[in-house]
């Protein structure tokens, strides 16, 4: 059998702001435990927290954000985004293969004339 290829990504999730702290975080382990299952490793969590989303999505305004940096086989990501459209704890989710994993997230300041 051949070698499984595995990446390294980075994948960007917007869980409702309705949720409670306890229900967010079952959310987020329901993420990570799919990556995990599917033989994949979670190197780094990035917690956003709550803020306001550019446009209305399913009536909310607000959402929490994480971003995750995971390896996992590029076999299984089409299972993963399917699995991703069916929980309705997440409001929308962005995956894009990544170079490495930083040690922090900065953002720049937009520039002001």
């Amino acid at each position: 059998m051949a070698k499984q290829r595995s990446h390294l990504y980075e994948g960007m999730y917007i869980l409702s702001a309705t949720l409670s702290d306890d229900a967010r975080q079952k959310a987020l382990d329901k993420i990570t435990s799919s990556i995990e299952g599917r033989g994949g490793e979670i190197h780094k969590t990035f917690d956003q927290g709550r803020k306001k989303l550019a446009y209305e999505i399913n009536g909310r305004r607000e959402g929490y954000y994480y971003l995750l940096y995971f390896s996992v086989p590029t076999a299984v990501m089409t299972e993963m985004w399917k699995e991703y459209h069916l929980n309705e704890d997440l409001l929308r989710f962005m995956t894009l293969r990544a170079e490495k994993v930083p040690e922090k997230i900065e953002f720049k300041q937009l520039i002001q004339e």
